[in-house]
């Protein structure tokens, strides 16, 4: 097989790698927000219970999460289809990074706009909506745009749950053709065309952000 009839049967895969990503966010965005916020603004029992569920996602390994929750909770009577255990982890484990990056963003805004939207007669939750989330927002983006890309990278475990994505076909090409070194460099090349418009929209939003945040006397 030529290399280029290698990468297309390696792209064959892309729609279950694009459709693991998809829901993938649909699960780290959410819990990135909600753990967060929650982490940033609460205290004490609370804020330790979303501390540790945060770190549980984040430090253990995904491929053991991928096995624990496609192998082993069948034995307790659950039964997931791959897919939703492929974007579950995915996700909950990305999101667990891009909660710290929410927190991180809340943290760093001046305590004076919450304390005058109080003034006004906004309740912490208003103040929180309708001040602080809008600007912490901004800041939050290319730290989003780059673990939308590790999102990415990381459906390459899923073939290990049978998900037939470009792993799994480059796997199976080269089983047929006993040719491992292009077949990998053409999955090599198919992340790096999946990836890097990614890294470009995380580029310009990092020089984006940095020029919204340079001082007045700079500009």
């Amino acid at each position: 097989m030529s290399f280029l009839q290698i990468l297309h049967g390696i792209l064959e895969g892309f729609r279950v790698t694009a459709l693991v990503t998809l829901l993938g966010m649909l699960y780290a965005v959410p819990f990135a927000f909600v753990a967060g916020v929650t982490q940033h603004c609460s205290k004490g029992w609370l804020r330790a219970a979303t501390t540790a569920v945060i770190e549980f996602w984040r430090s253990t390994p995904v491929i053991i999460l991928l096995y624990a929750f496609y192998y082993m909770l069948p034995g307790f009577g659950i039964r997931l289809p791959g897919l939703v255990v492929a974007s579950l982890v995915l996700g909950l484990n990305i999101g667990g990074y891009g909660s710290q990056a929410v927190r991180a963003a809340l943290q760093t805004l001046d305590r004076g706009q919450e304390e005058a939207g109080r003034a006004l007669g906004l309740r912490p939750w208003q103040v929180l909506l309708k001040v602080e989330l809008p600007q912490a927002l901004v800041a939050m983006m290319p730290t989003f745009v780059n673990q939308f890309i590790q999102l990415v990278k990381g459906t390459a475990l899923v073939s290990l749950i049978t998900l037939d994505d470009m792993t799994f076909k480059a796997k199976e090409i080269a089983q047929l053709t006993y040719d491992p070194v292009s077949v990998y460099s053409g999955l090599l090349v198919a992340y790096f065309i999946l990836c890097y418009p990614a890294t470009i929209v995380g580029r310009w939003l990092e020089k984006l952000v940095g020029a919204g945040q340079r001082p007045v006397h700079d500009v």
